[in-house]
């Protein structure tokens, strides 16, 4: 059993809980161009990816992120091969960086150690309550907020929204630099609010989303926005990640996002994503959130 403790103070910002780790095994040989400095495969679509990190990705193909890359692959007429290696500290390193693979299929917009594609989505943290607590537990604004048992993955920004309204000490920590084969942290805190150990959890959009419509209490979700004059930012653009340099890779991939972009966003439908316009509205509200004639 993972243990849990009360967490007190201020959690440093992150989003570390996009990456993850796992073990490397060799892909296909490369066929190099080095006019282009492109290191890149020309025989397979070989993908950088968590081997048990759902919603995201698994080695059994069924995470958002498998089927995105496998519309990509099928329409460069490629097979799918996978560097698998749980999302954690080094995983950029120890795939990307290692030429096991050429593509991290989703990573923060504005991460250092890759050259980014245009962003494909953007989503959001949420804050996650029982639906029977709709109008209780359903807002930091509450009254009740304030006696709330509340789940957060350590070093994430949420933690700052905490703070800032003095409600640290209410926090309910989970570990957020974990090896993905063993703890699931984010999917624990949401088992924990179904079974009652917690009464909120404040979780990025894409985990929440999924296990969300798969919980067997009726879980609802909220977008979490920042206070005003916070400048920690609560939602973040996604885009892929490849090695700096290959400029010819990095432009197939921007075209297969503009060409796919509605095949793409029909998957991360599919999944849940809480999905954000150029404005930061909610795309894709779910039914508890959509104004009442709409659900009729």
């Amino acid at each position: 059993m993972r243990q849990r403790a009360q967490r007190r103070g201020l959690f440093a910002l992150g989003l570390a809980g996009l990456l993850a780790l796992g073990i490397a095994f060799p892909g296909p040989s490369l066929a190099r161009d080095p006019s282009k400095g492109e290191l890149r495969s020309q025989i397979a679509f070989r993908v950088c990816a968590d081997p048990d990190n759902l919603p995201f990705s698994n080695d059994k193909g069924e995470g958002f992120e498998n089927k995105i890359a496998e519309l990509f692959a099928q329409s460069l007429g490629l097979p799918v091969h996978y560097t698998w290696h749980p999302q954690t500290l080094g995983f950029v390193r120890n795939t990307l960086g290692s030429q096991l693979c050429d593509v991290i299929m989703a990573i923060n917009a504005a991460h250092e150690l890759v050259q980014n594609t245009r962003f494909y989505y953007r989503s959001t943290y949420v804050l996650v309550y029982r639906a029977k607590d709709r109008g209780t537990f359903d807002s930091l604004d509450s009254p009740m907020a304030a006696i709330a048992r509340i789940g957060v993955v350590a070093n994430t920004p949420p933690a700052v929204l905490l703070t800032r309204r003095g409600l640290i000490n209410n926090v309910v920590s989970y570990g957020l630099i974990v090896d993905t084969r063993v703890e699931h942290p984010a999917k624990d805190a949401l088992d924990d609010l179904a079974n009652g150990r917690i009464d909120m959890a404040l979780i990025w959009g894409p985990i929440a989303g999924y296990w969300v419509q798969r919980s067997p209490v009726p879980l609802e979700w909220v977008p979490l926005r920042p206070d005003p004059g916070l400048t920690t930012p609560m939602d973040f653009r996604i885009s892929m990640g490849v090695r700096y340099g290959e400029t010819e890779w990095l432009d197939t991939l921007n075209r297969l996002i503009r060409e796919k972009q509605r095949d793409i966003d029909r998957i991360l439908n599919e999944y849940g994503v809480p999905l954000l316009d150029a404005a930061g509205r909610l795309i894709n509200p779910p039914p508890w959130l959509q104004p009442a004639a709409a659900r009729n």
